[in-house]
């Protein structure tokens, strides 16, 4: 039976169903007709799919790779069983570094036609690219078994034998922490799979741990443009970040790895290091703002013990430690801790400054002289230069000498104090005294006598004092002359000697010394 015909112009209302405001909004239509859904035999698809695949070959000779794409995919759909269209179309996703389709289409290729040569070697390539070198060297094999004499397939072969063996060397290379050999290695795999996501993520973290952050930040950002829930990319913001002492960043990125990777080993142990780390880092810090420098110096201790590859935290936690220590009258500790966290971080200037304070406070002043000038060289601010200036000019003092330390007084000690001081150290190293004495023991008894004369004069003098302790050379200034000085003079200036007068010493057992009596003549 003939089919009824209804013609495209034609329109059937219902008297009975239709309102009169539907009588009054409709309106004539014209259907066209799809000529592309006539019935078409299979040859004149297998046309109209040459057809295509000859523009989309047009196309990629031109490198306009994104056409040819389309016309390929046009040519699969017109006849989904050509092998030779998916081979086309995976070599334009390939040169488009589309490598996951690809191969794919690839695999479309082969297993349509199992002979087909370009789509294994093919499919090897992607393999490569892709980072699975044993996948690819199975496609290789089976490109050389149906043509053993294919140079390409011979070559792409040993590429994937020579990135095995990168792979090999990368983790041993990782397990023995030897990360510079990592990025050596993963550098020249990258070289022949450069769509692997994986060696970029390794090559990423073992940056980090080198700490080269910016180069790891930039190749796990390129990872997550293309795929953001890429959760070893995250991962490695989320390390970078930790290692950068941006602590409660980074937990966010390692709370969204484990969101994408629940099983994610590394994400949770570094989770969980950097909220530890932090926890510890505060209580010290808490504990210090509250005078409990005991306290504080444990909890700074407990949390360098967390992770050792945090380089920039556990340096501000032995500068904390430091601190801590200082208040505490460790002070070599304190330039220990100091020492320990310059050399994790050479640029840290609080280091430098707190190190410098404790070398003051110890009188190594050519230690505190070179760490001042080397914060100075960083930043040249005024509060940095009066601190070199102040260590230069004691190290200048130090190398005098020092009266305050002759007689036996601090540098704070009062005009009574400094007289008592002489009075003790003139008589206890009196020539007369060491009369009875070996000639060495008199020369150094006499050498003693006359610096306890020259301290006393200097320091008992105003002006001479004043000039003395900001650092100025009083033999320079012609306030006192060490070469005209006469030790015995000023002993008896000071004990009330007339002209000319003798005394004598009792140097009796009885007598100890500083209770030996003495008379005038």
């Amino acid at each position: 039976m003939e089919a009824a015909v209804i013609r495209p112009t034609r329109r059937h209302t219902s008297r009975w169903s239709c309102s009169l405001s539907e009588k009054m909004a409709a309106v004539d239509i014209d259907v066209p007709v799809d000529t592309e859904a006539q019935i078409r035999t299979p040859e004149d698809l297998e046309r109209q799919a040459e057809g295509y695949k000859e523009q989309g070959n047009v196309f990629y000779s031109q490198k306009d790779y994104s056409e040819a794409f389309n016309y390929y995919t046009k040519a699969i759909d017109a006849s989904p069983k050509n092998a030779s269209y998916y081979g086309n179309r995976a070599a334009t996703l390939m040169m488009l570094c589309r490598f996951r389709e690809a191969l794919e289409d690839s695999q479309q290729a082969v297993r349509l036609d199992d002979c087909f040569m370009k789509g294994h070697l093919r499919e090897g390539k992607c393999h490569l690219s892709l980072g699975n070198a044993m996948a690819a060297s199975r496609c290789f094999q089976k490109v050389l078994e149906l043509e053993p004499s294919n140079r390409e397939a011979q070559q792409e072969n040993k590429n994937a034998v020579a990135l095995l063996e990168f792979e090999r060397m990368a983790d041993f290379g990782f397990e023995k922490r030897d990360f510079r050999k990592v990025v050596f290695c993963m550098d020249r795999a990258l070289g022949v799979a450069s769509a692997c996501h994986r060696f970029k993520i390794l090559k990423a973290e073992c940056l980090a741990l080198l700490g080269r952050y910016p180069e790891a930040q930039s190749v796990a950002s390129d990872i997550l443009r293309m795929d953001s829930t890429n959760a070893d990319a995250l991962y490695v913001r989320g390390l970078c970040l930790y290692y950068e002492d941006c602590i409660d960043k980074a937990v966010q990125f390692f709370v969204q790895a484990l969101r994408m990777a629940p099983d994610h080993e590394k994400a949770r142990l570094a989770c969980r290091n950097a909220k530890a780390l932090k926890a510890k880092k505060d209580e010290g810090n808490q504990a210090f703002k509250n005078n409990n420098y005991e306290a504080a110096y444990q909890l700074y201790t407990e949390a360098l013990t967390i992770d050792p590859n945090n380089i920039k935290t556990n340096a501000k936690l032995y500068c904390n430690r430091a601190t801590a220590g200082a208040k505490l009258n460790k002070v070599n500790q304190a330039i220990e801790d100091c020492t320990s966290a310059i050399k994790l971080d050479d640029t840290y200037i609080k280091a430098y400054l707190r190190r410098a304070q404790c070398y003051m406070n110890t009188e190594q002043y050519e230690e505190a002289v070179r760490d001042y000038e080397k914060v100075y060289q960083t930043e040249k601010t005024s509060d940095h230069k009066h601190l070199l200036k102040t260590a230069q000019l004691e190290l200048k003092k130090s190398k005098r000498k020092d009266y305050y330390k002759v007689l036996g007084v601090g540098k704070n000690a009062t005009d009574d104090e400094i007289k008592k001081a002489y009075r003790k150290r003139a008589l206890m190293h009196h020539p007369d005294r060491h009369s009875a004495a070996t000639p060495e023991v008199q020369k150094e008894e006499e050498k003693k006598f006359k610096e306890v004369g020259e301290a006393f004069t200097v320091l008992s003098d105003p002006k001479k004092k004043v000039r003395y302790d900001n650092g100025h050379d009083l033999d320079d200034d012609g306030c006192f002359d060490g070469r005209d000085f006469d030790a015995n003079n000023i002993f008896r200036a000071f004990f009330g000697g007339g002209g000319g007068g003798g005394f004598s010493f009792d140097s009796s057992p009885d007598n100890g010394p500083g209770n030996f009596f003495f008379q005038f003549g």
